[in-house]
């Protein structure tokens, strides 16, 4: 029986944010996720978007056609119902390069089970929200840092929890790094808004806080120009 997966969405776009941004992609996203984040800016398509069923055989026709790329996301690509699927779409499909966006959930078994050869980017976006979530963060966060693979993309709510992370962020790399440019190469930080203009209002400090760290700051282009 032919291999298919259980998405809400599979279509061509680019990505928004962080270090590929702007790249050609093929979105495939998953339904369900762990957090309920109240500034997700895709929490009503989930909730309404019913899943169907896609063929790995028509995922790769049109990765071949576009000449993109894949971002997996969601939702959360990790969860146990999603697992084996996101699995198979980052083993299986042929692509010049594969996102996949995780809050961390089993993000580090993910990596751990995909082909090394495979060229894929990490896309590690902790959400924090209590002690719990930071301290999850912060183990994880220890543990991806020299992961060349593995990215780090944050939105900054000028939260006290968050500006704490920020900090502790990049003693993680000042300890376990052997280059000044690490940090610039693995961090990008995004204002929170699932607006334009709410975007625009929040960047001032995201900017602040990329000039402290030295981290990269990402724009959120599908919001602001409405192309996801």
């Amino acid at each position: 029986m032919e291999k298919s997966v259980k998405i809400i969405e599979n279509f061509v776009s680019w990505q928004g944010e962080g270090p590929d941004s702007g790249r050609r992609m093929i979105i495939l996203r998953f339904k369900t996720c762990n957090k309920k984040c109240p500034w997700c800016d895709t929490s009503v398509k989930m909730r309404i978007t019913a899943e169907a069923p896609h063929l790995l055989s028509d995922i790769q026709q049109s990765i071949y056609l576009a000449q993109a790329g894949i971002m997996i996301t969601g939702g959360e690509p990790t969860v146990d119902r999603h697992y084996g699927e996101c699995l198979s779409l980052l083993n299986d499909l042929v692509y010049p390069l594969a996102n996949v966006e995780s809050n961390g959930y089993r993000l580090s078994k993910l990596i751990d089970e995909v082909d090394p050869n495979k060229p894929v980017h990490y896309i590690y976006s902790p959400k924090i929200f209590d002690d719990d979530d930071y301290d999850t963060a912060l183990d994880l966060s220890s543990k991806f840092v020299k992961n060349p693979n593995v990215f780090f993309k944050l939105v900054y709510d000028g939260s006290k929890i968050m500006d704490e992370f920020m900090l502790q962020l990049d003693e993680i790399f000042s300890i376990q790094s052997s280059s000044q440019f690490l940090n610039s190469q693995k961090v990008w930080v995004m204002p929170e808004g699932t607006s334009g203009a709410n975007l625009i209002m929040n960047s001032g400090k995201v900017f602040d806080i990329c000039e402290q760290y030295n981290f990269n700051f990402s724009s959120r282009n599908h919001i602001i120009y409405g192309f996801v």
